[in-house]
């Protein structure tokens, strides 16, 4: 076992270095992207996620529908981040030929909404159900 566990540590380095070999040239422009995105998930990102986060926490005290916010929110967060590169082109940049040429601000518009929609869905569900619930065991007494 442990030859193998060496074989795949030293098989790792030779591919991570034979990757950072490949990286060197277009090190200039890719620089600022590595260190870029940790940066601004340090500073921006990763603070306010935990306010709006300590905020819901004391905002919203069914804890089911705060899980529900915070599935909803997380969901928001992929769209954002998938759609960044399909939302950020330069406007004097030529169309990428690998993607298809659409309307990207509306398309995440709508699946925003859609989410969200599906999120108050299931809240006001929610909400009838327990409220049938309680009126049952108050009718039952």
């Amino acid at each position: 076992m442990r030859a193998v566990r060496l074989l795949l540590l030293v098989l790792g380095v030779a591919i991570t270095a034979y990757g950072g070999w490949l990286l060197l040239p277009q090190l200039g422009t890719t620089l600022p992207w590595l260190i870029g995105g940790p940066v601004l998930h340090d500073l921006v990102v990763a603070p306010l996620v935990g306010l709006v986060g300590l905020a819901l926490g004391r905002l919203v005290t069914n804890r089911a529908r705060l899980a529900w916010i915070a599935a909803g929110m997380a969901a928001s967060a992929t769209l954002l981040l998938i759609a960044v590169p399909l939302l950020w082109r330069p406007p004097s940049a030529p169309a990428n030929p690998g993607l298809p040429d659409r309307d990207y601000p509306l398309g995440l518009t709508v699946g925003l909404a859609v989410l969200w929609a599906v999120i108050v869905v299931v809240f006001v569900v929610a909400t009838t159900v327990e409220r049938r619930a309680a009126n049952r065991r108050t009718d039952s007494r």
